[in-house]
């Protein structure tokens, strides 16, 4: 069973940070967002990302301000190759040191409990397992994380705030993209020629984990090829609307 998820509450001086923050850096660029970032919860910041193309422009970015910042990948285990090796690529590139992390029990010793694929019959608890449970062990030694969470992503990450607090893991939570559009995104890719998932050009707009992820199609949304078939649309690691908006602190 998934542990029922308790909200974490902000502090005071959490909530007034949040508020005022939100406020001033809504219309900042991105690079101001992250210099404020760092300079304001360094050594407690962290990353967290998947290598989407949102992710590896903000790497591109903080690349230019601190590259000592920890970042991690949350290793399921069933990632693409591709994205593992986009990992090799950007680490190399920016000098930033991407650290795998994974659920302590492997791929193979997690489906023989669960007698096959869990992700067939219970994507939620397999997201639970092998991501959230993950993320809740790093959660606690700091105070902040940086996401490529953007708005135009699709309807349950249209309220992201540019600085929130994530409930569920007790951090206050920074989008320095919320605002930028995929358009904007992939404009300083090309321009800046900043290496991205070669899946992209295979029709994927979205890139999770290979078994529940599918290539899109023209007119879906940029999400639509996640858990494709499903109701399911998060992996349980961004419950934005929920719990990042500051009318909630």
């Amino acid at each position: 069973m998934i542990a029922t998820f308790q909200p974490k509450q902000a502090t005071p001086k959490q909530a007034e940070l949040v508020k005022y923050w939100n406020e001033k850096l809504e219309s900042s660029s991105p690079e101001t967002i992250l210099r404020w970032a760092v300079t304001t919860f360094a050594p407690k910041l962290t990353m967290g990302t998947a290598l989407g193309s949102s992710g590896c422009v903000i790497l591109s970015i903080l690349a230019r301000i601190e590259t000592k910042i920890p970042v991690f990948n949350l290793d399921t285990g069933y990632q693409f190759p591709e994205t593992l090796e986009l990992l090799d690529r950007i680490s190399t590139k920016y000098g930033i040191e991407i650290t795998r992390r994974s659920a302590e029990i492997s791929v193979a010793e997690y489906e023989a409990v669960h007698g096959g694929p869990l992700y067939r019959i219970d994507p939620d608890r397999c997201c639970y397992d092998r991501k959230i449970r993950v993320l809740e062990s790093i959660a606690p030694n700091y105070d902040a994380w940086i996401s490529g969470l953007r708005r135009d992503q699709g309807p349950t990450r249209a309220k992201t705030p540019v600085i929130g607090w994530d409930a569920r893991f007790g951090l206050i939570k920074i989008a320095p993209l919320a605002l930028w559009t995929n358009k904007e995104v992939w404009d300083i890719i090309v321009k800046e020629s900043i290496p991205y998932n070669t899946l992209y050009d295979r029709g994927y707009k979205s890139i999770g984990c290979a078994p529940c992820t599918r290539p899109t199609l023209p007119d879906e949304d940029e999400r639509a090829g996640r858990w494709s078939g499903q109701l399911k649309t998060e992996c349980g690691l961004h419950q934005v609307n929920e719990s990042l908006t500051t009318a909630q602190l």
